[in-house]
């Protein structure tokens, strides 16, 4: 991607599809906090190289991520900052203020949306953030508009100076499909900054100012997407019938509409730059139609939008959206929108639409964490210790998987950075002891400050810091707590340990994860003392060890003794290379990581050998 030249045809992903629109518009810096979907971006830049091209950053947070690109972007370069989008609610302060003194470099932010919730804990449609902190904002609906959207982005933020939004979703991060390349430009011109406290410094009476510069900004914006190519109007003269998509929503439009030979039927009008709203275009589309239907995933932004437009200009059109089947969650499919196209035209499919294959027969696959998982091995030691004596405040990361029985590590959870803050807060209320759950990449991210709170307001917690020596959950991306020699000389390992008794924690110690002996003695001291006590459980994630550490597994665990210890360690351990042969326990040695953990809960049921 850094050498493809014009007219060149690639099968892209998505997110790499996004990464060539934002080399095509010369971006030079990149900071980002790793989130499924959007972890490609980062990752693709990061495996690209650059060449000298451009400079990337794993930030510790979206907040700090943002204010680094924002910082660049100040500085004169153009700027991306990616996240999920429960990232950029960390990120919001520096948002809004951004968009109020205004980037002359250029900033896009990506923020990778998640209908249906398939790596989240919600579906929250950040259309509403470009909505309330007034930026540009740009839905692809492809892979090649994935790229065309993102360098267009680029061109109106710095053409604007102000922050633009780029919105995607999960079928759009991971989709994959055919890009046409654009030449890459040799380098694009740093704008000099130039010192203006009156723009830059928001005291109130500059943010009073800025506000309305803002709104200009803005107005500048709408003229913009009124002419803007990514608005596509397909028309039929002869049809009253009209309908409005965005987003991927006008991907299943157009699968419905061709599958049932209803595309001579309707009057399409599909948004690309979805905000500010091409209200002109809108007005002018629903003067033609009797009745118009809006399709967009997630909340009803649009519909809204097109109705308050049809009143402002007392149009006679009646507009329809979400109903029974078409609802704010979860995702739409092309068999969903078919459905309610057939219903809105009051006509009958002529094809069965194609449903997702489903069966009965299929096997439930409950989320787990993987064989030889460190965090399995303090779990189980934790639960020897407090069983169901103490409340678990989880945090999130793989080990959010150990909710579900036999472990039970996770009794509540509010956000990322939380387990530390929550737990003291349910244990004040409460008068219950708390053990707390947290990753490394976690404890930097925002899991510092509620530890610096907990000791501030002498709470009593005991905190489990998992540390597996990367950031698993989404990828093995570099985080502080890293070994210097996998981090390399662009980035600096911190001590997690250190952190710790800096912020003032006395009761600290620091153990290896597989040693259960260890970790149990540890839990079992620090049980009975009062205020914040830290537990550091330290072992590489077991699939990072394999694939980037290079260290290889040499042993496996095979039962050698059946009975009643063989039972309680097969249901309180659950080990997925466990399985029961007839009603035998057994271990499948292609899953068998040889952490050797079954080997210290029941010596006389196991024994390791050479794989």
């Amino acid at each position: 991607m850094l050498h493809g030249a014009r007219n060149e045809r690639h099968l892209l992903l998505g997110n790499e599809a996004i990464v060539r629109g934002a080399l095509e518009a010369g971006v030079h810096t990149i900071a980002c906090y790793p989130g499924t979907p959007s972890s490609e971006v980062p990752d693709t830049f990061l495996r690209l190289g650059g060449e000298g091209r451009y400079r990337l950053e794993y930030s510790v947070n979206e907040k700090v991520a943002f204010e680094v690109a924002a910082g660049a972007a100040l500085g004169g370069v153009m700027s991306l900052v990616t996240m999920k989008h429960v990232g950029l609610n960390v990120a919001a302060d520096p948002l809004f203020t951004s968009a109020y003194i205004g980037l002359p470099g250029g900033l896009v932010a990506l923020t990778a949306d998640d209908p249906g919730c398939h790596s989240s804990q919600n579906e929250q449609d950040n259309r509403c953030y470009a909505r309330f902190a007034s930026l540009p904002c740009f839905e692809p609906a492809s892979a090649q508009e994935a790229k065309e959207m993102t360098r267009a982005a680029f061109l109106l933020a710095r053409d604007l100076q102000q922050p633009v939004m780029l919105r995607t979703t999960t079928r759009v991060n991971h989709l994959r499909g055919p890009v046409v390349f654009d030449n890459l430009p040799e380098s694009q011109a740093v704008i000099s900054f130039t010192r203006d406290p009156a723009r830059f410094v928001p005291v109130p009476a500059v943010a009073r100012n800025r506000h309305r510069a803002l709104v200009d900004s803005m107005n500048r914006a709408r003229d913009i997407a009124e002419t803007s190519s990514f608005l596509l109007e397909r028309a039929q003269p002869n049809s009253g019938v009209g309908i409005i998509a965005s987003g991927i929503a006008r991907n299943y439009l157009a699968d419905a509409l061709w599958a049932c030979c209803w595309t001579d039927c309707v009057r399409v009008l599909e948004l690309g730059m979805t905000w500010p709203l091409p209200e002109q275009r809108i007005r002018d589309f629903a003067k033609g139609c009797d009745r118009v239907l809006v399709l967009e995933e997630g909340m009803s932004l649009l519909e809204q939008n097109v109705r308050a437009i049809v009143q402002r200009h007392a149009l006679r059109v009646l507009v329809e959206g979400k109903n029974a089947e078409l609802t704010e969650q979860g995702e739409y499919s092309t068999a969903l929108v078919t459905q309610r196209l057939s219903a809105f035209l009051n006509r009958p499919c002529p094809t069965r639409p194609a449903r997702p294959a489903q069966s009965a027969s299929l096997p439930g696959r409950p989320p787990n964490l993987c064989p030889g998982c460190s965090h399995r091995a303090v779990y189980y030691a934790v639960r020897q210790v407090f069983g169901d004596e103490a409340a678990y405040s989880s945090d999130i990361g793989c080990y959010t998987l150990g909710l579900l029985p036999p472990l039970r590590m996770a009794d509540f959870l509010v956000c990322m950075g939380s387990s530390v803050s929550a737990g003291c807060g349910f244990a004040k209320a409460s008068g219950a002891p708390v053990v707390a759950f947290i990753g490394d990449s976690t404890f930097f991210h925002s899991g510092m400050t509620g530890l610096a709170n907990a000791v501030f307001n002498r709470h009593d917690l005991l905190l489990v810091i998992l540390d597996n020596g990367t950031t698993a959950m989404t990828g093995h991306q570099p985080n502080p707590g890293m070994a210097q020699s996998v981090l390399g000389k662009n980035s600096v390992h911190i001590d997690i340990e250190a952190i710790v008794r800096a912020l003032g924690v006395t009761e600290c110690a620091k153990v290896r994860a597989f040693a259960l002996k260890a970790v149990t003695r540890a839990l079992e001291k620090m049980k009975p003392l009062r205020g914040v006590r830290v537990l550091i459980a330290e072992e590489p994630c077991v699939l990072y060890a394999r694939r980037q550490l290079k260290k290889q597994r040499v042993t496996v665990a095979e039962v050698v003794q059946q009975g009643e210890e063989a039972q309680r360690c097969l249901k309180q351990l659950a080990c997925p290379a466990f399985y029961l042969n007839g009603d035998q326990l057994a271990v499948d040695s292609t899953l068998c990581s040889g952490c050797m953990v079954c080997l210290q809960i029941a010596p006389t049921v196991f024994k390791s050998r050479k794989c």
